[in-house]
């Protein structure tokens, strides 16, 4: 009998303590949503912006009303859609991302079909490359709301990543029909490159930023896009132009800064490239201007400084690429920058693999089979780079890197005829790209002419 009463005792105790620790770790769990994910300190001049000081103001507000009611949905949801637009300013993707999941969960927790956290959710699955589960993400939001310009923006950039370039184009005809504004208008600018319409392209991107607010992060973003536009057609005045418009509009802003650093490249300025490539890689936490900087000293003649800095790059992109598997909703899937990065540092062998990782998700990208394309060329198999290159050309892309690449690709495969009319395209209005592409691309021109 005491035998019994003494089990029942130890059965109670064991399960007031299995209790016990269950009611911790969910306590655990509600402090971890509500406290660890806030603003990180922005570097350089964007952290003395008034705009910093009252994104700062109103996340600390929305928190302080999530820690007094932690079923706030509109405060979860503003939270979250302010470490989106953070991790667009900060380029700490991998952090935002992670934070911004986690106040979207905890509205879909209390309310499933909650419109504006799906949204958010496919928004942040884009981010972080998972664009098969952003795509079926926006699909059942659009189902039950199928006249949201919001939507529809976010069906053009999953089908574009995933390669389904018609079903893009009708989701952004429905979104300029819904709503014509900045994002409908870049949305079309980036179709009509994609399938070689560079003076449409320019017009809807320049329609993109009169319908902005100057100094809008989402404006300047736009004036970079042209900028870029400008570079693949030759026009480098007005290249120039848009980049010191973005930089002066928005102070601190590393993307135009990086865009000025190519034009210097262009004009042989090294020294003057590489700094404003230093400046944009103090302002955020962007691998790809490391890698930018690494060209430089590439083509400053120090390619040991050139292959110290692209190693370590290559060494953290692995960490939290081996991350991104281990946990998915911390990482982001990066395996085609990867690749491109193993060319320029002249290892073939896991440049193919990265490739391949990316072109096994979306092998319809036209971006990701010419990134394959070119990783084989490059390691010496070039009837599986001409395989490759064929579908990265479906669209009638005209941008320069990709005829240049092709022109090279179709050249070693024998067809001089192809070879030398896709040269003469990359190369007519003398686009700025890469000098080292440029010049093995007029090269080869030259021995077919």
């Amino acid at each position: 009998m005491k035998r019994n009463l003494l089990s029942f005792i130890l059965v109670v105790l064991f399960i007031g303590a299995a209790g016990f620790v269950v009611l911790q770790y969910k306590n655990k769990e509600q402090k971890k949503r509500t406290a660890v994910y806030t603003l990180l300190e922005r570097k350089g001049t964007q952290s003395k912006t008034e705009e910093w000081k009252f994104i700062k103001s109103a996340v600390e507000k929305l928190q302080a009303a999530v820690q007094q009611n932690p079923a706030d949905k509109k405060s979860l949801t503003a939270l979250a859609n302010y470490m989106i637009m953070e991790a667009r300013a900060s380029g700490n993707y991998s952090y935002y991302d992670a934070a911004a999941m986690e106040y979207v969960n905890d509205v879909l927790a209390a309310d499933a079909n909650n419109f504006e956290a799906l949204c958010l959710k496919a928004l942040i699955q884009l981010s972080q490359h998972h664009f098969s589960e952003g795509l079926a993400t926006a699909e059942s939001v659009r189902k039950n709301n199928p006249y949201s310009a919001f939507v529809y923006g976010i069906l053009v950039d999953a089908n574009v990543e995933l390669g389904k370039y018609d079903s893009a184009v009708a989701a952004a005809e429905n979104m300029m029909a819904i709503r014509p504004d900045l994002r409908s208008y870049a949305r079309a600018s980036y179709l009509r490159e994609i399938h070689g319409d560079y003076p449409g392209a320019i017009e809807a991107m320049q329609a993109a930023i009169e319908a902005g607010s100057p100094g809008d992060e989402a404006t300047e973003s736009s004036r970079v896009q042209l900028g870029q536009l400008y570079e693949n057609t030759g026009d480098i005045k007005n290249a120039s132009m848009q980049y010191t418009l973005a930089a002066n509009n928005r102070p601190g802003y590393p993307y135009p800064l990086a865009g000025l650093a190519r034009i210097a490249t262009a004009n042989k300025e090294y020294d003057k490239a590489l700094l404003f490539y230093l400046q944009a890689d103090s302002a955020v936490s962007d691998l790809a201007f490391k890698e930018d900087i690494a060209d430089m000293y590439r083509m400053m003649g120090q390619a040991d400084k050139a292959k110290e800095i692209s190693n370590k790059t290559l060494d953290e992109m692995e960490e939290k690429a081996a991350a991104a598997v281990t946990d998915e909703s911390i990482g982001h899937y990066s395996d085609k920058e990867m690749a491109e990065a193993y060319i320029k540092n002249g290892d073939y062998d896991k440049a193919v693999a990265h490739a391949l990782a990316e072109y096994n998700r979306r092998p319809a990208n036209i971006d990701v089979n010419e990134t394959l394309a070119w990783a084989y060329y490059n390691k010496g198999d070039n009837s599986k780079a001409f395989q490759y290159v064929t579908t990265a050309l479906r669209t009638q892309s005209n941008h320069p890197r990709l005829l240049c690449r092709a022109g090279l690709i179709y050249l070693q495969q024998g067809d001089k005829t192809a070879a030398k009319k896709l040269l003469q395209a990359g190369l007519q209005n003398n686009a700025n790209i890469f000098p080292f592409l440029k010049d093995a691309s007029s090269k080869a021109l030259k021995q077919l002419s």
